[in-house]
């Protein structure tokens, strides 16, 4: 995590030496939402047009809110959460920051290649309490 304080120089250091891509900006107090700071925020907003990072501050460029998730959802409801939103990384919040999950993450360490959903099913997940989602005895 960065504050949004520090310089973007200071956090693109951070990000090479952990080898990052993003790095999470913490909430200024109790409540205040987390923001991200991305490699892509860097170049775009910083690099091509010739700033100064030395200068700039992450919160200048972060993105804040950002997009949560919790640790309960699905793996199919993050990807299509991240699918709607566009984006690639989102911080896993429970209370506390308890890390991020990428685009990555899903397709690497889940198992929706070898156990696919059908639409229906991703359903009955999404709403459970749907009368079409409940199981009847025969």
């Amino acid at each position: 995590m960065i504050k949004g304080s520090a310089t973007v120089a200071e956090a693109v250091k951070l990000m090479k030496d952990k080898r990052l891509r993003s790095l999470i900006v913490e909430p200024r107090y109790s409540g205040d939402p987390y923001g991200t700071i991305t490699e892509t925020d860097v170049v775009y907003k910083v690099a091509a047009h010739g700033h100064d990072p030395k200068e700039m501050k992450v919160y200048e460029i972060m993105t804040k809110p950002c997009i949560v998730v919790s640790p309960d959802l699905g793996v199919e409801y993050v990807a299509r959460l991240f699918a709607n939103a566009k984006i690639r990384r989102a911080p896993v919040v429970e209370g506390k920051l308890l890390g991020v999950i990428s685009i990555s993450d899903i397709l690497n360490k889940s198992d929706f290649v070898e156990k696919p959903k059908s639409n229906f099913e991703l359903y009955c997940d999404e709403y459970p309490n749907a009368p079409e989602a409940r199981m009847y005895d025969d």
